[in-house]
């Protein structure tokens, strides 16, 4: 498994853990921005595990701000890194699998976000949109070869992210304290608890997986019941 990420310590950090674990994990940077990094990561995997069997796009950023306040430079940040990004990873994955001739998986993190504007989110919610019709387009594109596309549509998960968002909102002055958001909106999952990196690995074997072989262009919401599509 290779773990590529633009911060290269924390890459490091979780294939030592797989590592340790038993598992074979190795790392390196990557910006999902940046075309040459893609390519690399791709080949370095290659290289040490012989093909490229599944690649998951699951870089993305978020941000917290007025409609009304957004400008030029908010919505290139996110796009460029929540849909930019996965048309290249779509791409450079797709590549490396047709050449090797023997099919793959590309599992790609959309959001509820996706399925549903939402005021505070507007370009975020675009940005993720846009990943559900990159994973469509590509399973049109590459199924002769083969090759699965998918997205995960996850809900309110408790990550990093949230307290980045959670500190946006409450500077706009939509919540009372940071932490709000995160449980106002965690509360709305009909199994009456937030997401954890846990609850959404299992789909993702599942896509990478042959049990998936014959799931293509869908967007599975993994959220505990926020919302029903």
């Amino acid at each position: 498994m290779m773990i590529a990420d633009i911060n290269e310590e924390g890459a490091a950090a979780v294939a030592r853990s797989i590592n340790e674990s038993g598992g074979s994990a190795i790392a390196c940077r990557l910006d999902v921005t940046e075309r040459d990094t893609v390519v690399s990561a791709i080949r370095k995997t290659q290289a040490e595990f012989g093909r490229l069997g599944c690649m998951v796009n699951n870089a993305g950023i978020a941000q917290g701000k007025a409609y009304l306040s957004l400008d030029e430079s908010d919505w290139r940040r996110v796009m460029d890194t929540n849909a930019l990004g996965v048309l290249i990873g779509t791409q450079e994955a797709a590549k490396a699998m047709i050449e090797q001739g023997r099919g793959g998986s590309i599992i790609n993190t959309a959001s509820i976000a996706g399925k549903q504007g939402f005021k505070e989110l507007a370009h975020y919610c675009a940005s993720k949109a846009a990943v559900i019709s990159l994973t469509q387009s590509a399973a049109k594109a590459f199924g002769e070869h083969q090759i699965t596309v998918n997205a995960i549509c996850p809900g309110i998960v408790e990550t990093e992210m949230w307290n980045v968002l959670g500190a946006d909102m409450h500077n706009e002055g939509w919540s009372t304290s940071p932490d709000e958001a995160f449980r106002v909106n965690a509360a709305l999952a009909v199994l009456g608890r937030p997401s954890v990196g846990q609850d959404l690995a299992g789909i993702v074997r599942f896509l990478a997986s042959d049990e998936s072989r014959f799931i293509t262009g869908q967007s599975i919401v993994v959220d505990g019941g926020i919302i029903f599509s």
